[in-house]
C-alpha cells in the first residue's frame, strides 16, 4: 500500500488535501503519473494544509450560493466551439478546461475545471451533458452544444 496526499479531487477516493492509502499500482501508474497525488512524506505534511487553504480559497463559499449557480448552469445549454474536420469530427476531445472556459464565456460565472467531470469522450459534434461540483452538497448539470468553430 501506498500512502498519497490528493492534490485534486479524484471520484471515489477523495478531495485535495486527503491523505489516502491506494494500491502501489494505482498510485504508481494513475495518480501519480497524472498528477492527481504526491508521496507523502513527514515533510509533506506542510503541504496538506497548503493545498486545503487553496481548496478552500477556491470552494463557493455557501451552499445558497452554489444552488444560484447551478440554476444559472441548468438553465441554458453552453456553446462549446471547437476545431473539426469534414466529418464533424473533433481534432482532439473537449476537455474540462474548455467547458469551463464556455461555461465563463456565455456569461454563467467562474467555475473550477477540476470540478467538472465530462462522462463520456466528446469526439464529435452534438449535444452533450456534464457535471460540475460546485459544493459538497451541490451538483449541477450542464448541457453542452459542441459545435464546428472552423
Amino acid at each position: 500500500m501506498a500512502k498519497l496526499i490528493l492534490t485534486q479531487e479524484v471520484t471515489g477516493l477523495g478531495t485535495a488535501g486527503d491523505v489516502v492509502d491506494v494500491k502501489d499500482g494505482y498510485a504508481r501508474n494513475y495518480l501519480l503519473p497524472n498528477g492527481f497525488a504526491m508521496l507523502w512524506t513527514k515533510g509533506g505534511e506542510k503541504d496538506v494544509e497548503r493545498i486545503r487553504a487553496a481548496r478552500r480559497a477556491r470552494e463557493i463559499a455557501t451552499v445558497e450560493e452554489a444552488q444560484q449557480i447551478a440554476e444559472k448552469l441548468q438553465a441554458q445549454p453552453v456553446t462549446v466551439g471547437v476545431k473539426t474536420g469534414e466529418s464533424g469530427r473533433l481534432f482532439g476531445t473537449v476537455g474540462p478546461a474548455q467547458v469551463a472556459e464556455a461555461v465563463e464565456a456565455a456569461g454563467l460565472g467562474s467555475i473550477d475545471k477540476r470540478s467538472v467531470e465530462i462522462p463520456e469522450r466528446i469526439k464529435s459534434v452534438g449535444n452533450y451533458t456534464a457535471t460540475v461540483k460546485l459544493h459538497a452538497d451541490v451538483t449541477a448539470s450542464i448541457d453542452l452544444q459542441v459545435v464546428s468553430a472552423g
